[in-house]
């Protein structure tokens, strides 16, 4: 066995499992202030969660998707080392609670997030906007361009499933940036799903449409999100395009610094998230995909995804903790 497939091996042995206990703590620690209108408290105690768990992994991680910026700190932030030091160099994209504001509302669709690849396989991504397109999988390359027009991609895809147009469901961001594509939709005769938050989820929600009913994902969000929501679609096969939205000398500069040459480039998948990478997601709210967190008087249980993009493996964990005291 070469070095390589070492560490592949050692990634799959060590990370697959331990993902799920790193998600399944961030997402209880923030279902604990669903419905409390405190998004930064909610996010503070995913965050603590998260880092105190991935602090007990046998990795050398580095954050490249995180919370923010040094100085923001006691955020996971992009830069930050974590694990014991003792293992596989790892690249890190997380969000501990993805949806702060679902979250605060107990609103559907909020999750604690996370994947790891090799080191150097993830974007680094600076933390500014992305115009995305996604679909899952199932269908030849080619048929989502994010410089098609909507009507287009809608209709491409329509063909490639077998369906009418009207039979396909977008997901949107509800943003005021987005009303002339969502007319653009509407216009053709698909549905569209307007959500107010997540769109980590919203991307993921491709991947099974005859469960979440969403086809096809299009609009503008962060580009953080952007990687996470990529390394998801690797491992299920799912496709994906994204352009970082660049629009003044400061952000080029600051894209420059993290390495990226080109700011009109369009980034697929694989641009975004390569080689081996794992990806789990736990609900903290109930959703399409995966339910919240359930407190019962002597249990807890948590439902979480797991992922690996080189075997395609999708393991789905619905958990019962009678151990109340890890938490």
């Amino acid at each position: 066995m070469n070095i390589a497939q070492n560490i592949v091996a050692g990634l799959d042995r060590i990370l697959t499992m331990e993902l799920v206990r790193v998600t399944e703590r961030a997402a209880v620690a923030a279902a604990r202030l669903r419905g409390r209108g405190d998004e930064k408290a909610a996010d503070q105690v995913a965050v603590d969660a998260m880092r105190q768990e991935l602090n007990r992994l046998a990795i050398k991680g580095t954050v490249v998707i995180g919370e923010g910026e040094r100085d923001e700190a006691p955020m996971l932030y992009i830069g930050e080392e974590v694990g014991t030091g003792k293992g596989p160099a790892v690249d890190i994209a997380l969000d501990p609670l993805e949806g702060t504001t679902i979250c605060a509302k107990n609103l559907p669709n909020a999750l604690a997030v996370i994947a790891i690849a090799e080191k150097g396989s993830l974007l680094f991504a600076p933390d500014v906007y992305m115009d995305k397109i996604a679909i899952g999988p199932g269908y030849a390359d080619g048929v989502i361009d994010i410089d098609a027009a909507p009507a287009d991609n809608i209709a491409s895809l329509a063909k490639a499933k077998g369906v009418a147009v009207p039979d396909i469901t977008a997901c949107i961001l509800d943003r005021p940036r987005h009303a002339k594509l969502i007319d653009a939709v509407r216009a053709t005769g698909a549905a569209i799903r307007l959500i107010g938050d997540g769109d980590v989820a919203g991307v993921i929600h491709t991947t099974d449409p005859e469960e979440t009913g969403i086809d096809i994902y299009l609009g503008t969000g962060g580009a953080p999100e952007g990687v996470l929501a990529a390394a998801a679609l690797r491992c299920t096969g799912g496709q994906m395009q994204g352009r970082l939205i660049l629009d003044t000398p400061e952000k080029v500069a600051r894209a420059a610094k993290m390495g990226i040459s080109d700011p009109k480039r369009v980034y697929q998948a694989k641009d975004m998230a390569r080689g081996d990478v794992l990806f789990a997601a736990t609900g903290v709210t109930d959703g399409n995909m995966l339910d919240g967190v359930k407190f019962g008087r002597t249990f807890i249980t948590t439902h979480t995804i797991v992922l690996r993009s080189s075997s395609r493996t999708v393991r789905e964990i619905k958990a019962r903790h009678q151990d109340l005291e890890k938490f």
